[in-house]
């Protein structure tokens, strides 16, 4: 069988959930860097992979998919051994409303081609900005569904989506002390070997001055 190709780049959010995720379910794949510093997602060989030119680009199964939340779903839907979606339909709709918290209000506003149009004096406030107006929001829903993790104790897509964005959010000096739960979550997140073998600083593509065994 073909081992599923993901084209990655490190400090990608989206890309971060794909890894996690293939981690989780146990699914073995090769990687291959795709530099979003170096435009290399802009170069013709991969505007014909993906036609959006953005990371990831995951080959799976015969086939070539891209946008992060559709790929969790798939594999969500082939692969649904270890699940990172609850069975109770409540349970479910919660976890997908955290996910679109962070992959549709608050990462694209402060993802690379947005700081690109910035001007540079604020290229670390306006993200700061953002992100803590955001986790304001997150914190009051976690207050309602968190135990171990983001709805209960179940490893769920929230975990998978909320860990990179605050990663993001300490690059950015967000002061995480206003935000308890959210940092305790992640934190409990990073235990697990799935999510840690997925820390960007543990990627082929990492710069070696920043590179963590």
């Amino acid at each position: 069988m073909e081992v599923p190709t993901l084209y990655d780049y490190y400090r990608s959010s989206c890309s971060w959930r794909i890894r996690t995720t293939l981690n989780w379910k146990e699914i073995n794949y090769e990687t291959i860097p795709v530099n979003l510093l170096k435009d290399e997602q802009k170069t013709t060989e991969y505007k014909a992979i993906n036609p959006f030119q953005v990371v990831p680009t995951l080959k799976i199964d015969g086939v070539t998919l891209t946008q992060s939340i559709a790929i969790l779903e798939y594999l969500e839907e082939t692969r649904p051994g270890k699940p990172l979606l609850p069975k109770d339909p409540i349970k479910r709709a919660l976890v997908r409303s955290l996910m679109q918290a962070i992959v549709s209000d608050t990462q694209p506003i402060t993802n690379l081609r947005v700081l690109k149009y910035v001007e540079e004096a604020r290229r670390d406030e306006w993200p700061n900005h953002w992100m803590t107006y955001s986790f304001h929001l997150i914190e009051a829903q976690l207050a309602a569904t968190a135990g171990e993790y983001c709805i209960g104790d179940e490893v769920t897509f929230a975990d998978v989506c909320l860990v990179p964005q605050v990663f993001n959010a300490n690059r950015v000096k967000v002061d995480m002390t206003k935000f308890p739960i959210i940092q305790r979550i992640y934190n409990k997140c990073l235990e697990l070997k799935e999510f840690n073998m997925a820390y960007p600083y543990r990627q082929i593509d990492c710069p070696d001055e920043l590179k963590e065994k």
